[in-house]
Order: structure tokens, then C-alpha cells, then sequence
């Protein structure tokens, strides 16, 4: 599960690669106490994304691992093992 803590949103998307890079695609649930949320089905890989905060790309502060992005800014890295692909993140 992905979470994001942000007590003045009033939307938290996650875009990346593995959704076209669409925030779109993947609005987060607001689940009280200033925490949104998003469970994402994914296969084993390697996955960069990033948060979008009331419209705002942002890094997501949680992130262990980041990558480089074409855009002189940094997408968080996400890595599913084989073992994990079958959970929900």
C-alpha cells in the first residue's frame, strides 16, 4: 500500500510508470488522520512513480531508493520482488 501524509490536501494522485505516468489513473483515498492511501496490483519489477499533490509533483518522503528523472528532479523507486507480486501495495 502506498500512503501519503498530507494534512492540507484536498487530492493526492501517485503517477508512474507503471500507469503511464497518468496521476489520473490512480487517485489515493483520503483515510483520516491526514494519511491518503492507494493499493496498487503490481507484478514483480522495478517501478518509479511519483506523488501529485493538489497538482503539485512531489517526492515521495517515505521513499527509500529514487532514480534520476528527465526533469532535473528525482521519481521514487519502487521494487516488487517475486515473492511480493501477488500482495497489494
Amino acid at each position: 500500500m502506498l500512503t501519503f501524509y498530507a494534512p492540507a490536501a484536498t487530492s493526492v494522485q501517485v503517477a508512474g510508470n507503471f500507469n503511464g505516468w497518468r496521476p489520473d489513473a490512480n487517485p489515493l483515498t483520503h483515510t483520516g488522520h491526514d494519511v491518503w492511501s492507494a493499493k496498487l496490483l503490481l507484478k514483480s519489477g522495478q517501478y518509479e512513480y511519483r506523488f501529485v499533490v493538489d497538482g503539485v509533483w512531489t517526492d515521495d518522503p517515505q521513499a527509500t531508493q529514487r532514480v534520476p528523472n528527465p526533469h532535473g528532479g528525482f521519481n521514487s523507486l519502487l521494487k516488487v520482488d517475486l515473492d511480493d507480486r501477488t500482495d497489494l501495495l
